[in-house]
């Protein structure tokens, strides 16, 4: 038995090894020669589109499938519908390249000057990637409630926030559908807390923040999709907010501020209303179950 588990370990750092040699070949290749500012700004930005429309692909498939329609949180309020999903798409497209894009540009300058290493190889161990990664998750989250919470108050609701609350049941297309000041003000979460840390430690790779930045993409995304999958994040991940924790501030337009995590809407109390209304939902199914 013991051979067996010895040789499947060396197997898989074998093939982990020989994997990541494979990736910081085609990294450096790929920054070799040319203007590492350009190649940077090429890799995020494309990175992020594909990323981004490709992970909303499967819940586009979903809203075709009947069998799948009983994992939507909410039955009554249908917005997904082709109508919207394109008009989501047609301004969300338009942000990317006409906000999105300058701030991206300005990314490389930035990291180079926090010490951030770009196109240098080895990566560094998956394990620290993780530890970094797990951080930028927290930062982000802690930023983002905060900030959240005060694009609820009157003058920034009304001339900001309200946009991205036009869509009261969410789908997957609309996480980024944002007023361009909010993009910025959230967006400062994400990339603030990479280059925080590699000011005060000096020690970050752009593969990592990279791969940040794509976990990112993946939660936001499903956050906004308007399922409640058995396989969702948050049913097998303690704490994760999940599409059942944020679907319920779009469709009550209050509390559930956080955007990774329940701890924050726990601690500060903003989380009543929602563990009132799945209760109060609890009790009907089982009053529906007993008749």
């Amino acid at each position: 038995m013991q051979p067996t588990i010895r040789y499947q370990r060396n197997s898989t750092t074998t093939f982990l090894s020989s994997t990541s040699a494979f990736v910081e070949t085609k990294w450096q290749a790929m920054f070799e020669g040319r203007n590492e500012a350009l190649v940077t700004l090429a890799l995020l930005f494309i990175s992020h589109e594909i990323i981004y429309f490709a992970r909303c692909i499967p819940y586009l498939i979903a809203d075709q499938i009947p069998s799948l329609q009983k994992y939507k949180i909410q039955q009554k309020t249908i917005q997904n519908t082709a109508q919207n999903q394109w008009k989501v798409f047609r301004y969300v497209l338009i942000s990317h390249f006409v906000f999105e894009l300058p701030m991206i540009v300005g990314f490389h300058p930035v990291a180079v000057y926090f010490g951030m290493a770009i196109s240098s190889v080895p990566f560094p161990p998956l394990s620290k990637m993780a530890f970094q990664i797990f951080l930028f998750f927290v930062f982000e989250d802690f930023f983002h409630y905060w900030a959240h919470r005060g694009l609820h108050y009157g003058p920034f609701y009304k001339h900001i926030h309200k946009l991205h609350h036009e869509w009261s049941a969410p789908f997957g297309l609309a996480a980024e559908y944002a007023h361009p000041i909010e993009v910025m003000i959230l967006g400062t979460g994400t990339i603030a807390g990479p280059l925080m840390w590699c000011y005060a430690t000096g020690d970050l790779h752009l593969i990592t923040t990279l791969t940040w930045m794509t976990l990112r993409l993946f939660q936001a995304v499903e956050a906004h999709s308007g399922y409640d999958f058995p396989w969702s994040t948050h049913n097998w991940l303690p704490g994760w907010s999940g599409a059942e924790h944020h679907d319920y501030h779009h469709m009550a337009f209050t509390n559930n501020f956080s955007t990774s995590f329940r701890w924050w809407d726990h601690i500060f109390g903003t989380n009543k209303k929602y563990l009132a209304y799945k209760e109060r939902k609890a009790s009907e199914a089982k009053a529906k179950k007993a008749l």
